[in-house]
């Protein structure tokens, strides 16, 4: 049966979610270093609930049909569902969920915690109940579980703020207010990150080269405060100059790989004050901090001509 001919448009409601990127203090944050992240806005997820004839269905680019035979990738964004369902007392029931999402999937943006924090939060808008930031992010984090085991919460906690976030294992939650604007460029390689090589890389080195792993990942962590201190006083050539030691330690314990370095360096070549990889490595993104407004649009178009999948130029404000 299609989806399109039992949907009765009597009622719909809508949930929206951007994305997120990781700053500095990829793989350190994961051996107690701190993390900054920031919210990226240029992509996102949209969730729109429909009433309909039947039972629960998912419309999305992965798959088309009842909730009950989702495949096995949607396990976590399912139980999500129910558990958001059973909250807000919404019968199991005459129901379509439609995903749209325009993060591309395993670059490290956040891709999947925007998809469940845009569905809780649609979900939250039919029942006609309002929502804390807590409440979405204890419903979208039984997804995370499913998909990551422990995860930090990093993503969804970037995700719903409106600041770029400091943070930390087992510590607080802090919040950032760069002091000036700041323009970035992200370019796409065009591979999805391979996350699991990456960790077990980092975690390999530990085993035979503790003194050389460790001491990289404590280096990360002494960028990642000083990073904090230049956004927090304008300080961009520092920025940049931090990022591309960030990097360097990064390439040092064999994450980045010849995709991202060829973005890298070349946003280097075209006058970034900085660049490096954002997220787990071995493919994904990369981001460059501009020189100004017009630097990142000229750069954004320099890295699409040399080949970039796609290309994001964006703003951190002071808002």
């Amino acid at each position: 049966m299609s989806l399109e001919k039992v949907t009765i448009p009597e009622k719909t409601a809508t949930g929206v979610a951007h994305s997120k990127l990781i700053l500095v203090g990829e793989h350190a944050v994961v051996h107690g270093q701190p993390a900054i992240s920031i919210p990226f806005p240029l992509i996102g997820v949209e969730s729109v609930v429909e009433r309909v004839q039947g039972g629960v269905y998912l419309d999305s680019s992965f798959y088309a049909g009842p909730m009950e035979s989702a495949p096995k990738i949607l396990t976590g964004i399912v139980h999500t569902i129910k558990q958001t369902l059973k909250l807000l007392h919404i019968p199991y029931e005459n129901l379509l969920i439609r995903i749209h999402s325009s993060i591309p999937p395993g670059k490290g943006l956040g891709s999947s915690a925007s998809v469940e924090i845009a569905v809780v939060k649609s979900l939250f808008t039919f029942s006609e109940k309002p929502y804390t930031n807590e409440q979405v992010l204890q419903l979208a984090n039984i997804s995370e579980t499913y998909a990551h085991g422990a995860p930090s919460g990093i993503d969804s906690l970037t995700i719903t703020s409106p600041s770029p976030i400091w943070y930390r294992k087992e510590q607080p939650i802090d919040y950032i207010t760069p002091n000036g604007d700041f323009y970035f460029v992200v370019a796409d390689t065009g591979r999805k990150a391979d996350t699991r090589t990456a960790v077990d890389m980092v975690t390999g080195l530990i085993k035979t080269a503790p003194k050389k792993a460790y001491g990289t990942l404590e280096r990360i962590g002494e960028i990642t405060y000083q990073v904090r201190e230049a956004l927090e006083k304008s300080g961009k050539q520092v920025l940049g100059f931090l990022l591309n030691e960030a990097q360097k330690e990064l390439e040092s314990i064999g994450v980045s790989d010849k995709s991202l370095n060829r973005l890298i360096y070349f946003a280097r070549q075209e006058g970034a004050l900085g660049a490096k990889l954002t997220g787990a490595g071995h493919g994904g993104c990369m981001i460059a901090l501009a020189q100004n407004e017009a630097h990142a649009m000229l750069l954004s178009e320099k890295l699409k001509q040399f080949g970039a999948h796609d290309v994001w130029p964006f703003a951190l404000k002071n808002e």
